[in-house]
Formats: structure tokens, sequence, C-alpha cells
């Protein structure tokens, strides 16, 4: 039959927010409640009647707890088919009472290994009885509802109040679905943690959100995560899908200069156009625009430090899609808010994934993130000419820019302050030549700037094309089999050069 009455419900949650309404509706429309434990105890005190499942079944809560609903008496009258003659039989034969209703949520093992339990806690928060619970009661879903997660309590009241305890078909395989899924996610977690051998591949994230569109109009997009867990969008339109990739780029960037000086980026499809180091907000953001006043238009703003009045002030004139900060004081926050579709973010401190997963042919490539950095302390200088501590500034602040740039690519920066980058290119000496270009354009001395690059130079060409438009050192990682034609050209020319040992391709 499509609809059904609920007239009995076995109920075992470990968290019992948001369940009480749901107790006094049920009572309210006669329901024979059926229950364990701490839930029991909790129907009880809302003054309700309540059958223990020890009485039911005969056999008390046994090994600490771990053994209380795995019995054929309530296993049977969550499973029997209520059109099956045989199955109702059954019922009758062994005194099996029929249970239409289920609401279980599980033992917080996520919760348990994010707060650093034991091994022992974590184990023994691993569900047995509910997981099967919710699946029994999932695949008899023409006869039995049920509700596997707290969110769903809200929805669920409502069915039970507008129609008065009938549920129909589509509803309760509409949450079979969800009770499927909530047990998927639960073994997958399991298997994830304790996996450490099998190479078996299992991703599973409950929060899902519907964008506008993908990269393309034509195209669909969804977002997988706790996004809000990281930002708070404070104001603005709704984020895209384009906008959440600037956004990932900028906020792993920031993440590179998060302690210190007021740094500030400004992104244009993933690369940053504009970046600067200085010792106030304002002056940094000046810097960074100045980078690339062109291609900032319609960029995303990042910075790692509360943004201030002064510095809004100046944001204000810009158009720009996104601003992400730490915090803005009040003043700066009304004033960005005048823009209505500008979107203004709030980054909280969480650690990022460390894993990176991407599409490929008919599979998923996945492979660590790169979370290796480039230190002053970790630098090979391998050139008669050493460089000054200033160039060793700016060769690691443009080493840490290079390394979330598309490759091929080169960094240019001075005193702090990104002044050019080639992005994205085919060969490397054209992203050079490209950064030069560029810079000359906006009319960047290049005398005593320097030079990063994310990978090897495999002939000497770069640095020579660097050091006749006034490059005064260089950094990149070395490992070709002609790295000392560079060499030699760097020691012949009076320009220092420094090995890092380590490649940054992004691709």
């Amino acid at each position: 039959m499509n609809k059904k009455q609920i007239s009995s419900a076995l109920i075992s949650v470990f968290d019992k927010t948001g369940l009480a309404p749901i107790i006094h509706k049920l009572n309210k429309q006669g329901v024979i409640f059926y229950s364990t434990g701490g839930t029991e105890k909790f129907i009880r005190d809302l003054g309700y009647e309540v059958t223990a499942v020890e009485d039911l079944t005969g056999y008390p809560s046994i090994l600490g707890g771990r053994v209380k609903t795995l019995h054929p008496k309530v296993f049977g009258g969550i499973l029997n088919r209520q059109e099956s003659i045989e199955d109702q039989s059954a019922l009758e034969e062994f005194e099996i009472p029929q249970i239409d209703l289920v609401i279980v949520n599980l033992y917080p093992f996520e919760d348990t290994v994010s707060a650093g339990g034991t091994e022992e806690e974590i184990v023994e928060k691993i569900d047995i009885g509910g997981i099967a619970l919710i699946r029994a009661a999932a695949k008899n879903f023409k006869d039995t509802f049920c509700v596997s997660d707290k969110n769903d309590y809200q929805n669920f009241l409502n069915i039970l109040t507008e129609s008065k305890g009938v549920t129909e078909l589509e509803q309760r395989k509409r949450y079979s679905v969800k009770a499927f899924q909530t047990s998927s996610h639960y073994d997958t977690a399991i298997f994830n943690h304790f996996n450490q051998q099998e190479e078996v591949l299992k991703i599973s994230i409950k929060q899902a959100k519907t964008l506008r569109y993908g990269e393309n109009p034509h195209q669909k997009g969804q977002f997988y995560g706790p996004m809000s867990d990281l930002l708070e969008q404070v104001h603005g339109k709704e984020i895209s899908y384009n906008n959440l990739l600037d956004i990932d780029a900028a906020v792993n960037l920031m993440l590179e200069f998060y302690e210190g000086d007021c740094s500030f980026a400004i992104l244009k499809h993933n690369n940053a156009c504009g970046f600067a180091t200085r010792p106030t907000l304002k002056q940094a953001y000046l810097d960074a625009l100045a980078g690339d006043p062109v291609s900032s238009f319609g960029g995303v703003l990042i910075t790692n430090k509360i943004i201030d009045l002064a510095t809004a002030t100046e944001i204000h004139s810009l158009f720009c899609e996104v601003v992400i900060a730490p915090q803005y004081n009040e003043d700066a926050l009304n004033l960005l808010k005048g823009k209505k579709n500008r979107i203004l973010l709030i980054q909280k401190d969480i650690p990022l994934p460390t894993n990176i997963y991407r599409t490929c042919l008919n599979g998923i490539l996945v492979q660590d993130k790169d979370s290796e950095t480039d230190t002053a302390e970790k630098l090979n200088f391998i050139t008669d000419k050493k460089p000054s501590s200033q160039e060793i500034e700016d060769l690691i602040f443009a080493s840490k820019i290079c390394k979330h740039t598309k490759s091929n690519t080169i960094v240019l920066a001075k005193n702090g302050q990104l002044v050019a980058s080639g992005t994205g290119q085919t060969s490397r000496v054209d992203a050079l030549n490209h950064a030069i270009e560029k810079a000359s354009h906006f009319n960047f001395d290049l005398k005593g700037a320097v030079m990063a690059s994310d990978a090897f130079f495999p002939f000497p060409d770069c640095v020579e094309i660097a050091h006749k438009a006034g490059v005064s050192s260089v950094l990149q990682p070395g490992g070709s089999i002609k790295d000392q034609l560079s060499i030699d050209y760097c020691n012949e020319n009076d320009l220092s050069m420094v090995f890092t040992g380590v490649r940054h391709f992004k691709h």
C-alpha cells in the first residue's frame, strides 16, 4: 500500500537534540514506543510509556552495551513485508511486534577522531546496532519509515503534523535514500581512518551546494564540503564556480604569508596579478594594485590582516568580485557593503585538506598538497656572488608566489612587491619575456629585481635575458644536466643565483 499509518516506533539515538517535539507528536498520535538505554530514559522523563528493547527480546543489554538491539524480535518487526502472508504469520508465531518507524542517529565516530580520541575510544564509537537498524528500515521502505539524521527532524515533524502520522511511499523512499547515505558515509569515515594499506579511494561529503552554473553558463556546478567552516560570507551575491576557484587559489597563496607584515594579494584566473608586503595594510594594497591595475579589475582580493577604513576606502574605488580577510573593522565593512554584489568573506583559521583530487581520463588523480615552502635556510648558494639580505628576502617572496602560479612561470619581484609574472606559458623563455614586457608596460625598473622560476633552466638563455633586463639575483630548483651553463653565465656577469632543490610545477 502507498499510505502507511505509523502505529509503533523504535527510537534509539546518541544525540537527543531536537527529539522531544517528535516524541510529543508521536505520543499524541497514539504511537507505541520501543527504546534502549539513554533514549528510553529520555522518553520516560518526558512522561510517556516506553517498552525497553530488553523486555521485548527477553535479553539484557550485554558486553558493555555493544549488543542491545541485534535480535529477531527487533529486526523482524522492521523487515517484515506487511503484504506477505508468510511474514505476518511469522510475526504472530514468534510474537514479534510491527515496527513502522525507526529513528536512529549513530555514535559520533568522526567527532571522536577529530577530538583526538584514543584508539580504544574511537573503536567504541563504531556503531553496530544503529547501522543495522538504519539499513533494515531503509531496505524495507515500502512499509517502514527511517529517520537517520537529526537535521531532518523538523521536516519529519511537519510530515507527522500535516498527515496525522500517515506517510506516503515517496516520502519513505526519499528518507531511505538519506539513510543509506548516512550508513555509507559512516562506513567510509571508519575505513579511511583505519586504512593504511588498501589502495582504495573512498570519498564521502555530506554537505552539497548547487551553484548557479559551472565554469560556463551552459555547465552545471556543485560544491561539496563544509564551506562555512572556513569562510563566512558577510555580504554580496552568491559565490560562483569561478569565484570558488579564485578563492581557493587566493587562500592557499596567502597562507604562505599569514605571519609577519601586512600582505595583500590580487588574483585573476587563479594567478596573482598583484602582491605586496608592507608595514601598513593600505600601502600593501596600493602596491599590490600597482603591480597590474588592469588585470585587477574584477579580481579577488585577499589579505592576512584586519581591513581598516583607510584600506577599505582605497578598495572601494576598485571593481572587484571578492574580498577576503581575517576580519573587518565595522566602519570598513559598512563602506565595502556599499557595492551590493561585492562578495565579502571572513576567513577562519582551520586546517585545509592535505590531498588534491582531480578527474583524469576515466579516473581520478590524487596527490599530496605541495607543502614545501622555500626558506632562506634551505638555499644552496652556487655562484661566486652571493645575494644580499634584501635579495634573499625578495627571492623567498618571489618563490612563494611562484609556487602558486600556473606553470610555466617566472616571477619578478623587488622590495617585497610583485613586479610582474609570466604565467601558464608553454616555454620558460616565453614566460620570462612576458613578465619583462609586463613590468615595462607598468613602468617598473627591473634594476635590482630578482627572478624566481618554478622549474630548472635547461639552457642559460633565461638568466641571460633576465640579467640584460636588470635582474640581479635568481632562484631556481636546479637539476638540469646543463646547470653549469647557467652558473657560468652568472659568474661571468656578476649575477647571484641560488638553488632550492625543489620544483613547484602547478598545472
